[in-house]
């Protein structure tokens, strides 16, 4: 009676480290493996691995309804350590010009971060762990004013603040 009690211990350890593994899993994504959504308008935030850049910390795109994809990148600035990010759509391929790049550029600012608390922070760069929460400071109404609404782009507007969904594998 004794090793049937014990072998039934086992299962229900086993069927409980089994619930707990997927929930480990997210809490342990990188940013550069995170998948942020918007519930408001379904838009959603892909992180991408870097690679080897000097001056880029973290590559991401924003996917908005009708298929417009936006390309992002953060870079930190010197002096007052802050996390810039920009969102451009249909920029030129190479050698661009600065002119060109404000053209295509439809968002600019500092990308803060939130906890399950409200703490606010800023964006890591690669390799620490997705925060909960991002937040993109005035991206609706800059979108709602760019070229890339309405018409043939998009129509849905999301908002400022994208909360964590996933880990891409």
């Amino acid at each position: 009676m004794m090793a049937h009690l014990l072998g039934s211990c086992k299962l229900v350890t086993l069927a409980t480290g089994l619930a707990l593994a997927p929930a480990n899993a997210q809490a342990a994504c990188p940013i550069e493996l995170a998948v942020y959504g918007d519930a408001q308008s379904g838009s959603e935030i892909d992180f991408t691995p870097t690679g080897t850049s000097a001056t880029v910390t973290n590559t991401f795109r924003v996917i908005l309804d009708n298929n417009v994809v936006l390309n992002g990148i953060v870079m930190w600035n010197e002096g007052v350590a802050r996390p810039n990010g920009a969102l451009m759509y249909k920029c030129p391929e190479g050698d661009a010009t600065g002119d060109e790049l404000a053209a295509c550029t439809l968002w600019h600012g500092v990308i803060y971060t939130s906890d399950d608390k409200g703490s606010i922070g800023l964006l890591p760069a690669e390799g620490v762990e997705a925060p909960k929460m991002l937040i993109l400071p005035d991206l609706g109404p800059a979108l709602r004013q760019s070229s890339a609404y309405g018409g043939g782009g998009f129509s849905k507007v999301p908002w400022d603040v994208f909360a964590l969904k996933g880990c891409q594998e």
